[in-house]
């Protein structure tokens, strides 16, 4: 990665985090990557687009505001089973190796310990929700906590990424009406489609060092073939985005709106140079303008 003043690693340095906060919470923040707020936008968004897709009119913003807290604390827990079990790799390689659990500043004893107050948290935020949608969100767990190991397993852990990062797209509608239909899941598969896009795009800024120390990735199994790859997962995750609007019964203004998010995942796809880190994390971070994007357009199509 290219190197900048501003960064120790990959991690930001004389950010809010440095100005603002204890010195004795710097490590802790950072182990939740709250000066790294982009993968807290990708955990959210599935939950607010199928809110919103459940509504009847105008969102719940109440449900909106307790995804948001959920999605911070659980997004926390994730990097720091992430950061836990990677400790050993992390150390190996410079874009990671001054990361808190790696640099010392967070013993991997204070970082279970820390993980199960973010689960604390998680789990009062869940309690807010109707039985159903507790139980839904609950098993979620299933999902996170093998996640960090996929990378020893398989060239595809961006796949379990996906399953992961996108089960907000179930919790939101059981949230909303107590059930589970057809729309939810083709949001649900939809999102992991977008997901295998955008951490493909993430994961190759790593396939050197992921080399070295012998993890996987979709950026080493696809290779030169990324590209094509990429208009092959944007593409699906677009028809079942428009499948899950149509089931729900979302009116015109959706479909106009969706284009154009549609286009800016095909500028990703057109215009992303994997051999250039900086360029793939930028492209990575662009995620968030999609969506906002579809969030309007499904938010626009059940007001219609």
């Amino acid at each position: 990665m290219t190197s900048s003043p501003n960064l120790n690693g990959d991690i930001p340095v004389e950010c809010w985090i440095d100005r603002w906060l204890p010195a004795a919470w710097r490590p802790y923040c950072r182990l939740m990557r709250l000066d790294r707020p982009i993968g807290t936008w990708l955990l959210l968004f599935p939950c607010w687009w199928s809110a919103a897709l459940a509504a009847e009119g105008w969102p719940d913003l109440w449900l909106f505001a307790l995804f948001a807290i959920g999605a911070v604390v659980m997004r926390g827990a994730g990097c720091t089973v992430n950061d836990w079990a990677d400790r050993d790799f992390d150390g190996k390689v410079a874009r990671t190796a001054a990361r808190p659990i790696p640099s010392g500043a967070v013993s991997p004893r204070q970082a279970l310990l820390f993980l199960v107050a973010q689960l604390l948290v998680g789990l009062l935020v869940l309690l807010q929700l109707n039985w159903f949608a507790i139980g839904v969100g609950a098993a979620s767990l299933l999902l996170v906590f093998p996640y960090p190991f996929m990378k020893r397993i398989t060239y595809w852990p961006q796949a379990w990424l996906g399953l992961t990062f996108n089960w907000g797209a179930l919790v939101g509608w059981a949230a909303v009406r107590g059930d589970l239909t057809l729309a939810p899941v083709l949001l649900y598969i939809a999102g992991l489609f977008w997901t295998l896009g955008y951490d493909t795009i993430y994961a190759h800024q790593d396939k050197e060092d992921d080399i070295l120390v012998g993890v996987k990735s979709t950026a080493l199994a696809l290779g030169e073939n990324t590209v094509a790859a990429l208009w092959v997962f944007y593409g699906l995750a677009l028809i079942l985005f428009a499948a899950a609007g149509w089931s729900a019964g979302l009116s015109w203004p959706f479909w106009p709106l969706l284009g154009v998010a549609a286009a800016h995942l095909a500028w990703q796809a057109w215009r992303v140079d994997i051999d250039d880190s900086s360029d793939c994390l930028a492209k990575f971070k662009s995620n968030r303008h999609f969506g906002w994007l579809l969030l309007l357009a499904i938010v626009v199509g059940r007001l219609g």
